[in-house]
């Protein structure tokens, strides 16, 4: 059997795939990165499964960002023929329109920072979530947040200020809305690009030494979550939820 085929899409310079590839290629999958901006999206059904990752942009900014749409479009498609499907960030909000979910500014201002999310009941028995730690370490960055769940989706995982902070439509698309992809370097960067949105986090959570050891932890804790994202991809849909080691609630 060839490798799992995985479309990863970049809607920014500043959001690449970062560890998240050296992940996927550990779990024995193949991954062609693509960057709306750059050129067309390519058919979601020539994969196996659909990584869309975050950006600066707005979900509804398609005025400065046409291409948006188009995103919107291949996640619809991807969802439509039960291909599995990972959003993270803005990915993550714009699988939540797409499917009838609504994203908002923040209530509470932005979240920014290393810090910890919560896992709910229906995680328990996720496909990917169920073994992630109640309380695992992640990255935020974002001004917006899913105010309300797509209907019928699964909520996975909390925050005290973001109530949706990750979770599942049907039984193969899952939206995060903290980042896991991320390494030192890229948060920096995007440190840099917004000041008064980096003002947000807490003192030191923005330096080189925090996050050089949060990402080991992150890691630690995400790369399996990947790996089980593949092992999803190439499980038939009519079989995700048969075997014990891919259970749905």
């Amino acid at each position: 059997m060839g490798a799992v085929q995985i479309l990863v899409i970049e809607l920014s310079s500043l959001d690449p795939v970062g560890n998240l590839g050296e992940w996927l290629t550990a779990a024995g999958a193949e991954t062609t990165v693509v960057r709306p901006v750059e050129r067309e999206l390519p058919d979601p059904t020539d994969f196996q499964g659909v990584i869309v990752l975050g950006g600066e942009m707005g979900v509804y900014d398609d005025a400065e960002h046409p291409w948006l749409s188009q995103v919107r479009s291949l996640l619809s498609t991807a969802l439509g023929q039960k291909q599995a499907v990972l959003g993270i960030g803005l990915g993550a909000q714009l699988l939540a329109v797409v499917t009838g979910g609504q994203v908002r500014p923040v209530a509470a201002g932005p979240e920014v920072g290393t810090l910890l999310v919560a896992k709910r009941d229906s995680a328990a028995k996720d496909p990917l979530f169920e073994l992630v730690p109640l309380t695992p370490d992640v990255l935020q960055m974002h001004a917006d947040e899913i105010s309300e769940l797509p209907p019928g989706a699964k909520l996975l995982a909390a925050s005290p200020k973001s109530d949706i902070q990750a979770f599942r439509v049907g039984n193969c698309g899952y939206g995060l809305q903290f980042h896991i992809e991320t390494t030192t370097d890229s948060v920096l960067r995007w440190a840099s690009a917004a000041p008064e949105l980096a003002a947000a986090a807490r003192p030191g959570q923005l330096e080189r030494e925090h996050l050089d050891e949060f990402h080991e932890d992150l890691a630690e804790t995400w790369a399996p979550v990947v790996e089980r994202f593949v092992q999803l991809a190439i499980t038939p849909p009519e079989e995700r939820g048969r075997d014990t080691s891919l259970p749905l609630v």
